[in-house]
C-alpha cells in the first residue's frame, strides 16, 4: 500500500458536483492499493497515520498528531500511486490492484484507520471521478509505503 498524505486546513472531495466527504483542519490521505497487500499493511499504515506527529506544537514544532489536535480526516483511493513512467510517456498501472480487490482492502484501511484514531475518517467514492480540492497547510506532505517502511 502506498499513502500520500497532506496535511489541510480544509479538504472536500465531490462526485457527480456532491460532496461525499468534507473535513476541517487535518489529514487528506491519497491511498493507493497494489496486489498482495493484506492486514500487516493495513495496520501498520494507519498505526502510523493515526501517530504521526505533524501538527505544530505551542512552540510551532511538529509535535502533535491527528487525534492529539482533534484533527478530520479524509480518505481518498487513488490508483494513480502505483503508476509506472519506466517505458514512454503514458504511465502503465500495472501494478495497482485490480477494482475487485483494491475496494475491500481500502476499506477496510478506513474502518481500520477509524478506529485506531477513534476519529471518524471521511471518505471519496471508490472508482468513481472524483474531484478532490484542498488547502495544504504548510504546505506538508509525506509519501509513505508500507514494503518501504523508511
Amino acid at each position: 500500500m502506498r499513502i500520500l498524505i497532506q496535511r489541510v486546513s480544509e479538504a472536500r472531495v465531490t462526485v457527480e458536483g456532491t460532496v461525499t466527504g468534507e473535513i476541517g483542519p487535518g489529514l487528506l490521505i491519497f491511498v493507493g492499493i497494489e496486489e498482495g497487500d493484506d492486514k500487516e499493511d493495513i495496520e501498520w499504515l494507519a498505526g502510523k497515520v493515526s501517530r504521526l506527529r505533524i501538527f505544530n506544537d505551542e512552540d510551532d514544532k511538529m509535535n502533535h498528531s491527528v487525534t492529539d489536535v482533534d484533527g478530520g480526516i479524509l480518505c481518498v483511493s487513488q490508483f494513480t500511486l502505483f503508476a509506472s513512467t519506466q517505458k514512454g510517456n503514458r504511465p502503465g498501472f500495472t501494478r495497482s490492484a485490480a477494482p475487485r480487490v483494491a475496494d475491500p482492502i481500502y476499506e477496510r484501511f478506513v474502518a481500520y484507520l477509524g478506529a485506531v484514531s477513534g476519529r471518524t475518517v471521511e471518505t471519496g467514492t471508490f472508482g468513481a471521478d472524483m474531484k478532490v480540492s484542498l488547502v495544504n497547510d504548510g504546505p506538508v506532505t509525506i509519501w509513505m509505503d508500507s514494503k518501504a517502511r523508511e
